[in-house]
């Protein structure tokens, strides 16, 4: 990675120069139960289940010392409460008990994670009552805007005079548009002042870590959904920088990832020592959000940041412990200047002669298995390391119906959101991917799912989408691409926004009560 690729600052965006539960192809907040997270005398929290296929591995980093194994936690009587219907779709119900309780719609994992105690410093009688009397307030706001969303299948739809979601492209329109309109009304994070740039409260803003330092700035300037008293906080925002770690901290071949895991873990120890909020939920009412190939085992510096709070992740790896019942997938973007001019926008599919396109390097799994079966052999599948000289790649994209976007030595891919900027219909290909904004978006209406062992049938699978299909896709296209847009300032259902919202659901299953 380049110095170039983390130099470049929110603030050159014109307005900023003065500076998910368990969701995965499932509608928007039909859920069966919530987390419980109980305050008293004993913090210590079990997770435990044990289902059955997908077994859970730890990414590959370069080498170093493995987090050190937690402390056996105390045994603790969990609740078990009913709040949503069960979703309409087919799943497997379960429950991950402890001081926590999950009962959630979702596919059958094996999952098994422990935490172990953490000790308030900041807890007197006073502060004590203060606290829990303000949480009890937040709580039942909570409760008012789940019955809200429960409510809102029911109901006619609402007015809205920006956007009303409508059609395929959401699992459930009126649920989503009313859990947004909800978040839009009292949503409150609490941003931690501590820490300095560039490590906190900074970020790239023009590279394909851009959503790191775009998001960072919209928050820190953000007066609607910011809350400078974190009493009146649903959740808390941990303002750091993976990518600015990587550059200022990591020592580059070094192999070494203790620097920054003592950096991150250095960081909470701060926080809860000076606030109560960390020790009250064991971070589970806390988030990040990180872009670098390197977030998701970033986040396991502190053992209860990655097991316990929110992650809003482009590293979205159902294989490298992502979990997307209270993970955030979030979009990888590659502003090359900090903004969206000239990215927006194509050709009507009349004038779209190429029927699919991808041009990229040779790494990770996927793609050397792409450009073995279609490299230069089928002018319809148009496959490329390299492009040939005087072409250019986003007029190809324009001129493509289908782009092609494997997974390079992550999951995530930036050609995504490319495809979906020039009306181009995206085909994900790659293994454990959970695509941005899942909790809400039906990706199947809009894009074409490829495993990698159909790779060799790109074609017959691709010329099998009827001409009628074809053009309903695309339409869907058009519409969600407002929330994967970046602006400054940031609109309202823009990616900023979606964001938000997929954080805003997860805390919704998450109550903190004390006991």
């Amino acid at each position: 990675m380049g110095d170039e690729d983390v130099d470049g600052k929110c603030r050159i965006i014109s307005a900023c120069s003065s500076a998910k539960l368990f969701l995965f192809m499932v509608p928007l907040v039909l859920v069966s139960g919530f987390v419980f997270v109980n305050i008293g005398p004993k913090s210590s929290t079990s997770f435990s289940t044990s289902l059955s296929t997908i077994h859970l591995s730890p990414p590959v980093l370069p080498s170093s010392p493995p987090l050190p194994p937690s402390p056996a936690p105390s045994p603790s009587q969990a609740a078990t409460e009913v709040l949503f219907p069960a979703s309409s779709l087919s799943a497997k119900e379960d429950s991950v008990q402890g001081d926590y309780n999950r009962t959630i719609q979702l596919n059958p994992i094996n999952i098994t994670l422990r935490s172990s105690n953490v000790t308030s410093t900041a807890s007197s009688k006073r502060m004590k009552k203060r606290v829990t009397s303000n949480l009890e307030k937040l709580e039942l706001q909570l409760q008012k805007a789940r019955l809200a969303i429960k409510a809102a299948s029911m109901d006619d739809p609402v007015d809205d005079p920006d956007y009303v979601p409508l059609g395929p492209m959401y699992w459930n329109a009126k649920v989503f548009h009313r859990s947004y309109l909800e978040m839009e009304k009292q949503f409150k994070i609490f941003v931690y002042k501590e820490g300095e740039p560039p490590l906190f409260h900074d970020g790239p803003c023009k590279s394909i870590y851009s959503m790191e330092g775009n998001f960072i700035y919209e928050m820190e300037r953000d007066t609607r959904f910011r809350t400078n008293n974190p009493d009146k906080a649903h959740t808390f925002y941990l303002p750091l920088s993976v990518v600015k770690m990587v550059r200022y901290v990591y020592q580059r071949d070094s192999h070494d990832f203790g620097p920054i895991r003592r950096t991150v873990r250095d960081y909470i120890d701060l926080v809860s020592d000076r606030y109560p909020f960390w020790n009250r939920s064991i971070g589970a009412d806390h988030f990040i959000l990180s872009c670098h190939d390197w977030g998701p085992e970033a986040s396991f510096s502190h053992p209860h940041l990655g097991q316990n709070s929110i992650r809003a992740l482009c590293n979205a790896n159902t294989s490298e412990r992502f979990k997307p019942r209270k993970d955030v997938s979030i979009p990888e973007i590659n502003l090359r200047t900090g903004s969206l001019k000239g990215l927006l926008g194509g050709p009507s599919p009349s004038i779209r002669p190429i029927l699919a396109f991808f041009a990229g390097g040779v790494h990770g799994p996927v793609r050397p298995v792409l450009l073995q079966h279609w490299e230069n052999k089928d002018n319809d599948i148009r496959v490329h390391k390299y492009l040939p000289k005087g072409t250019s790649y986003s007029d190809m994209m324009r001129s493509s119906k289908f782009c092609l976007c494997p997974s390079g030595y992550e999951v995530a891919s930036p050609r995504i959101v490319e495809a979906l900027y020039s009306g181009c219909v995206p085909v994900l290909i790659n293994s454990g991917y959970v695509p941005p904004f899942s909790d809400v978006l039906n990706w199947r209406s809009f894009s074409v799912i490829v495993s990698v062992e159909d790779i060799p049938n790109l074609k017959k699978i691709l010329t099998s989408i009827s001409p009628r299909q074809y053009l309903k896709m695309y339409r869907r296209v058009l519409k969600v691409r407002r929330h994967f847009e970046v602006n400054s300032p940031a609109k309202r259902f823009d990616v900023f926004h979606m964001i938000l919202h997929s954080i805003w659901v997860r805390r919704l299953n998450v109550r903190i009560r004390e006991v």
